[in-house]
C-alpha cells in the first residue's frame, strides 16, 4: 500500500519546499491544499481517515505547513478534534520550519554543552523559531532571556513559554537596535539569534565583547546577517573565542531532521510531531544520549 502524505498549507499556494522534502523523505505520493483554514479543514481530514481501514491508515499521514506558525497551530488543533476513535492519521505541524529550525539549533547547542541553568539570550524570541527555540532551551534547563522589540510581546511570549514548559526559568526583554540587544546579552553563554530575515542583531566586534559567551548561533542566512561576526556557512567555527554556527551550519541537520520526522510518521498512525516531539528526534540525530 503506498505512503500518501496529505499537505494542508495555510498559504494560497503549497509550500514547494515542503513537498520536495517529502519527496525526499520516501513518500510515494502527495495530495496538497492550499488556503486551509480551521474552518475548512474537517473534512479534508475525513477524507484521509475514511477511505482505509483502521490497520491501514499507518500509511496516511497530514503535514500541516504555511508561512505563519499561529495559524497551523490553530489548524493543528482542529485536525486533532476531527479524529475518533481508531480513524485517525498521524500528524506533523512545521509552518515555515519552525519547529524543525528550532529543534535543530538547541540540538546543536546541547550537542556542545549541557543547559542546565546556563544563562542564554534568544534574540527575536516572539518570531515562530524563536519563540520555540526559547521553549527548548528553557524544557532543558537553561535560564532564558526572551528579547524582543517590545516589552509587551516579550512577556506574552515567556508566559506562553512558562505554559508550555512549567519548569522554565524565562525573563522577558526588550530592544529597539544592536547595542539594546547586546547589552541584553552580556553574561550570556549560549545567544540564539533567531530575527527577522535581513536584520542585524548583533553589531561587528559584538562576540569579542560579550564577556563569557560560550556559543552563538544565527539561524538567518539573509545579508545582512543576524549576527554580524557570524558566517552563515559556519559550523562549530570559533570566532573570538566563540563558536559560532550560521543558518546554512544548522541547515544540514535541519533537514536531516525534517525528512526522518516525514518518513516516521507512517510508523504508526497516532503520532502527533509537535515542537517537543521533533525534538527529540532532532537530540537523537545530533548523538545526545543523556
Amino acid at each position: 500500500m503506498q505512503t500518501i502524505l496529505i499537505q494542508l498549507d495555510t498559504d494560497n499556494q503549497a509550500s514547494i519546499f515542503d513537498r520536495v522534502v517529502a519527496i525526499d523523505s520516501g513518500v510515494a505520493q502527495i495530495f496538497s491544499c492550499a488556503a486551509v483554514t480551521p474552518e475548512t479543514v474537517t473534512s479534508l481530514v475525513h477524507g484521509a481517515i475514511f477511505t482505509r481501514g483502521p490497520a491501514d491508515l499507518k500509511h496516511t499521514a497530514i503535514f500541516i505547513g504555511g508561512s505563519s506558525a499561529a495559524a497551523g497551530e490553530a489548524l493543528q488543533k482542529k485536525v486533532l478534534k476531527a479524529f475518533f476513535g481508531p480513524l485517525r492519521v498521524s500528524v506533523m505541524m512545521d509552518s515555515n520550519g519552525c519547529n524543525t529550525t528550532a529543534a535543530a539549533a538547541i540540538a546543536t547547542a546541547r550537542k556542545h554543552m549541557p543547559l542546565t541553568s546556563v544563562p542564554a539570550t534568544v534574540l527575536g524570541a516572539t518570531g515562530p523559531v524563536g519563540l520555540r527555540a526559547a521553549e527548548l532551551l528553557a524544557a532543558e534547563g537553561a535560564h532564558v532571556t526572551l528579547v524582543s522589540r517590545t516589552q509587551e510581546r516579550a512577556k506574552a511570549a515567556a508566559e506562553t513559554i512558562r505554559e508550555r514548559v512549567p519548569q522554565a526559568i524565562v525573563v522577558a526583554g526588550a530592544a529597539a537596535d544592536a547595542q539594546e540587544n547586546e547589552a541584553l546579552c552580556q553574561g550570556a553563554e549560549v545567544v540564539v539569534a533567531a530575527g527577522a530575515a535581513g536584520a542585524c542583531l548583533l553589531s561587528q566586534g559584538a562576540l569579542q565583547r560579550l564577556s563569557g559567551l560560550k556559543l552563538a548561533i544565527d539561524l538567518n542566512a539573509v545579508p545582512p546577517l543576524g549576527l554580524a561576526d557570524v558566517s552563515a556557512n559556519d559550523k562549530g567555527v570559533t570566532h573570538h573565542g566563540v563558536l559560532c554556527y550560521g543558518a546554512l551550519g544548522v541547515g544540514g541537520l535541519k533537514m536531516k531532521v525534517h525528512r526522518q520526522c516525514v518518513a516516521s510518521l507512517f510508523e504508526a498512525s497516532d503520532r502527533v510531531l509537535d515542537t517537543q516531539a521533533i525534538y527529540e528526534v532532532a537530540r537523537r540525530t545530533a548523538g545526545i544520549t543523556t
